[in-house]
């Protein structure tokens, strides 16, 4: 039996071809470069749809993913101020997400007869040398504010200088105006010109219909501590570039700038500016002159804020922020860096900036707008202030911890809410004014 089986095994083979080794092997290549093939097909596939999808949600700047997860990524793995600079670097290279929501009509607001798409701006200290506006025009703020610009550059104070407070949702800081100096900032306006001007708004020196653009005049600290010359040289240089010059005479990490805010030296520097700015031809750009505006401390005494509102009616000035950081520290603070000098922002500061403006607004008339700063993050903030009697708000710590999408939320809650009374913006504002603002005779 088994030779027969045996015999039946030589014939079989005999009759049955037999495959080559190289055969065999050409039959399993091509088997597995197919299944390569197809690996690979998959991988570019999904890889692809992981990009369309990071995209779609990245340059979505309402996306979770900002407020969740990059910012906060941002924020735990690098210091306070590298973090920033990132941010304005994003923000700068024209990749940064945008607002892609079109503001409601319940949100316009007017200031100095201009319309503004809605009342949320971007306060000076974010973009500090005018090196991302467009970047920040696209996240939906109404009102861009550069600088603080000093006329000669300057490196500000030693690092580390900015501390985050995460568990008081605040922010300390003492940069002492580090800045390129006003030729390097001129530089980029001047940039922006061609690229815009035949394409969008030339009536603003933003470029962009419903919003404007504001430049925030800082002193060097080498310079007279008395002297307004580094504010009448900043009016001089950027009054043709931007729809609003800020003086700034409110920050407390300069030595003795705050004391420009005393009575005397106030008078001479808001008579000083105004000269200044009434000698400039109109702006190439916008065909008018720059407006101006005040920026005061929140620290001031009520008699202080008085005197000013006096010699801000005498001196015809165009408006006032309300208001810088605080160098106070409220006893509500936990965060182990409470301790740390400089200015604090962000939510504690609220309280002490609403009450600044209440003040102020009291003491000018209803032809002097005013702007709320501090401690905003949501829409109900900027509503308070609204009630308070100001035309127009801004962020900074609130946008530094919760992101890119900032400004749209706190549009959407503003929205909300005034959806819910049935009203607008403008009328909360056109009635407030009309009940606080100092009576004109």
């Amino acid at each position: 039996m088994h030779l027969r089986t045996t015999g039946f095994y030589h014939v079989l083979r005999k009759q049955v071809p037999q495959r080559s080794p190289v055969f065999a092997r050409r039959i399993t290549t091509a088997s597995s470069s197919s299944q390569s093939s197809a690996r690979t097909a998959i991988y570019a596939t999904v890889l692809t749809a992981s990009v369309g999808l990071f995209a779609v949600y990245y340059y979505d700047a309402r996306s979770a993913m900002h407020r969740y997860v990059l910012t906060p990524a941002l924020r735990h793995t690098f210091d306070a101020e590298t973090g920033h600079r990132i941010a304005v670097k994003v923000l700068r290279s024209g990749l940064g997400p945008r607002d892609p929501v079109q503001d409601d009509e319940r949100l316009r607001s007017e200031f100095w007869g201009r319309e503004l798409s809605n009342p949320v701006g971007l306060a000076a200290g974010f973009d500090k040398d005018g090196e991302a506006i467009d970047g920040i025009l696209n996240l939906g703020f109404s009102w861009v504010e550069i600088g603080s610009v000093t006329p000669k550059p300057q490196p500000g104070n030693p690092k580390p200088r900015v501390f985050h407070l995460p568990d008081d949702a605040a922010l300390i800081n003492r940069y002492g105006f580090p800045s390129q100096g006003a030729a390097s900032v001129i530089s980029r306006l001047r940039a922006r010109i061609p690229k815009f001007h035949e394409t969008k708004d030339d009536t603003t020196a933003s470029f962009k219909p419903g919003s404007v653009l504001a430049i925030n005049l800082g002193k060097n600290k080498s310079s007279s501590v008395e002297s307004p010359d580094d504010f009448v040289t900043g009016v001089k240089t950027f009054g043709p570039y931007a729809d609003v010059l800020v003086v700034n005479v409110s920050s407390p990490n300069t030595p003795g700038l705050r004391g420009l805010q005393n009575r005397e030296l106030l008078e001479d520097l808001l008579t000083s500016v105004k000269k200044a700015r009434d000698e400039l031809e109109p702006s190439p750009i916008t065909a008018r002159r720059p407006r101006l505006v005040l920026k005061i401390a929140p620290d001031l005494e009520e008699s202080q804020i008085v005197d000013i509102a006096d010699l801000i009616r005498k001196s015809n000035i165009d408006g006032v922020i309300v208001s810088n950081t605080t160098i106070s520290r409220p006893a509500s603070l936990t965060d182990p860096n409470k301790s740390e000098m400089g200015g604090l922002s962000g939510a504690p500061l609220k309280p002490r900036a609403l009450q600044a403006l209440k003040t102020l607004r009291a003491h000018v008339p209803a032809s002097i707008p005013l702007i709320g700063c501090g401690g905003i993050s949501t829409g109900a903030d900027a509503l308070d202030y609204a009630r308070a009697g100001a035309s127009l708000v801004q962020v900074y710590t609130g946008f530094g911890y919760d992101g890119v999408g900032t400004c749209r939320r706190i549009k959407d809650e503003l929205e909300a809410l005034l959806k819910a009374e049935n009203t607008t913006w403008k009328a909360v504002v056109d009635e407030s004014v009309r009940k606080l603002s100092l009576t004109e005779s």
